[in-house]
């Protein structure tokens, strides 16, 4: 019987195509009028991709509230009806840097004081930290 034996060569694996477009954020609040020259006071790490993770303490339904609004972080940012503030001018900037969908974004806002920042971010969870 003749038969014909051969040597089976290893294919070199081609690179696996990434399943999701990457979503990793710094969120972060400090004292100041620009992010850039703010003193941060607390920051946390944001992943939304492929599942929620980081340090933020609400990571599932911060990541939720951003998808809600496409990453549209400004969206995030409204008036709470009925809630009284003073006109006390101590500046609190909101920080947001990183990878959103795949793409770069670096996003940032500034509150009269800590008090018109709680107003405005309408009790949401992705700034609740």
């Amino acid at each position: 019987m003749s038969g014909s034996a051969g040597t089976a060569q290893a294919q070199p694996k081609a690179a696996a195509a990434s399943l999701y477009a990457p979503s990793s954020l710094v969120l972060a609040v400090g004292q100041g009028e620009e992010a850039d020259t703010a003193i941060m006071e607390r920051a946390v790490t944001l992943t939304c991709a492929p599942k929620a993770a980081g340090t933020h303490p609400a990571a599932s339904a911060a990541c939720a509230e951003l998808r809600a609004t496409n990453g549209e972080f400004g969206n995030l940012v409204g008036a709470t009806p009925g809630m009284i503030c003073t006109k006390e001018w101590k500046p609190v900037v909101v920080s947001v840097d990183g990878v959103w969908q795949g793409k770069r974004v670096a996003w940032s806002t500034t509150f009269a004081n800590s008090c018109e920042m709680r107003a405005s971010l309408t009790g949401g969870a992705a700034f609740a930290f």
